[in-house]
């Protein structure tokens, strides 16, 4: 099937899952000791089907290509619990979802540093996601949020997520799902009664938190957890002084993106903006970076200033920041490429993964399990994507003698950061959607057979 512009993606829709795929995530699940992790997560159902059943019934729903209800009335209806079972399980506010999942990805993330030499960077990468609601009116904390994809405000919630990322794979770590620190954009508060001591309780409370504080109180939990990361990679937006001078407090060296914005730098004792920083430095035509410099932030904040020629059009540039000033300006530009692997994540757990689609109730626990549910499989299918091409996975004499899996190189994330031309410009071209996309099949490419198989007709077209 082909569109007319653009990319062609579908979905092959099976009535179930193949018994190889049956197979395979049964043995994944007792090899990450899954059904152990919820119980140290306080996930324990009292009577009834086990917490772990009702766990994989629900990991395994969006491979099955029908909703809970279809699924209900299939044949297959008869050996599944009711539909009060799977709710009951999705609105419990006792269980310590972010527990679990903090313990599921370091388990995955504790192997992939297994499979790579300590030389290797690894980061932190922070970014945000809406999840639309427009057909919602009596959603828990549901507000209108802004979504910088389209510059406008929207129904719904603001995703903001902690990852990790070798280079190679990428693993959702933590997530904060947003509502707003601003009781006008509030449509609906958080219902009343609730047990004040409860995960669930809590849960909302961080809903109302001010986006720079929510990113601190993630990456202070990641590192309180066991989590280890050499950089923290983040968007324009998230990159200011104040929260800048936050993560170097905690150890933290941040590589960003920087807009051309009233701050300014200091430099030689004068105040500068970007621009005026841009125009001190002697001009390299013959290479993409266009030059560095060492300044200051207006609150005394050392800081390297990269800047990158647009290759489509000569007089435009993007400016990296690098809080460590030790680092090289080529190794900003493909650290910061890293970031990419976060927009993939995105845009595969909201095309394929329904995230935000999959259960759409009005309870605020309901969101928060659903989305840590989607962040798991997507934590699987990264873990067999690294057992399918990192031949160190394989143990013995490939752990010893095999090369690692490619790093990310200095020319994809140049790449890279072409396509975040096109989206600081607000341009929906066919090119951007080209690169999203291939990047996207690159990924599903990586998958192991029975994965792939869920999948059909995934093409970028010129």
């Amino acid at each position: 099937m082909q569109t007319k512009k653009g990319v062609v993606i579908h979905m092959l829709h099976q009535k179930s899952l193949s018994e190889k795929a049956k197979s395979r995530f049964s043995i994944l699940f007792s090899t990450l000791q899954i059904g152990q992790l919820l119980r140290k997560a306080g996930i324990i159902k009292s009577f009834g089907p086990s917490s772990f059943a009702v766990f994989q019934i629900l990991f395994s729903l969006v491979f099955e290509g029908r909703n809970w209800f279809r699924l209900l009335e299939s044949e297959r209806g008869t050996s599944l619990p009711g539909k009060d079972v799977i709710y009951r399980f999705l609105n419990q506010g006792t269980f310590a979802w972010r527990k679990f999942l903090h313990s599921f990805a370091l388990k995955i993330i504790q192997h992939f540093e297994s499979l790579i030499a300590s030389s290797r960077s690894r980061v932190f990468i922070i970014d945000d996601s809406v999840l639309n609601r427009n057909r919602s009116k009596k959603a828990e904390l549901l507000a209108r949020v802004f979504d910088h994809t389209t510059g406008r405000f929207t129904k719904g919630f603001t995703m903001l997520t902690l990852g990790w990322s070798d280079g190679f794979s990428f693993a959702p770590i933590d997530f904060v799902m947003l509502s707003s620190a601003k009781l006008v954009n509030r449509i609906c508060e958080m219902k009343e009664n609730l047990y004040k001591r409860s995960h669930g309780y809590k849960r909302r409370l961080e809903a109302l938190n001010r986006k720079p504080d929510a990113v601190v109180d993630l990456l202070q939990r990641a590192l309180s957890t066991g989590f280890t990361a050499d950089f923290v990679l983040m968007d324009s937006w998230f990159t200011q002084a104040p929260l800048l001078r936050q993560l170097g407090a905690m150890g933290l060296p941040v590589i960003g993106m920087i807009k051309e914005m009233k701050q300014r730098y200091r430099l030689n004792g004068k105040l500068m903006t970007l621009k005026e920083l841009y125009a001190t430095l002697p001009k390299n035509k013959s290479n993409e970076i266009l030059g560095s410099v060492i300044a200051e932030t207006s609150c005394g904040l050392p800081v390297k200033l990269v800047f990158v020629q647009n290759r489509n059009k000569r007089r435009e540039w993007l400016a990296i920041l690098s809080t460590d000033l030790t680092v090289i300006a080529d190794e900003v530009v493909r650290v910061y490429g890293m970031r990419w692997s976060i927009e993939t994540f995105f845009k595969f757990t909201k095309s394929y993964l329904k995230l935000g689609t999959e259960f759409q109730g009005r309870s605020f626990d309901m969101l928060i399990c659903h989305t840590t549910v989607v962040f798991s499989r997507y934590l699987v299918m990264e873990f067999e994507r690294r057992q399918e091409n990192d031949a160190k996975s394989l143990g013995g004499l490939f752990f010893l003698f095999a090369d690692e899996v490619r790093d990310l190189d200095y020319q994809t994330a140049l790449q890279q950061l072409m396509t975040l031309f096109l989206q600081m410009a607000g341009a929906k071209t066919k090119q951007e959607k080209s690169n999203v996309f291939c990047q996207l099949r690159e990924w599903i490419v990586g998958l192991p057979c029975y994965i792939k198989g869920l999948f059909i007709d995934l093409s970028c077209e010129s």
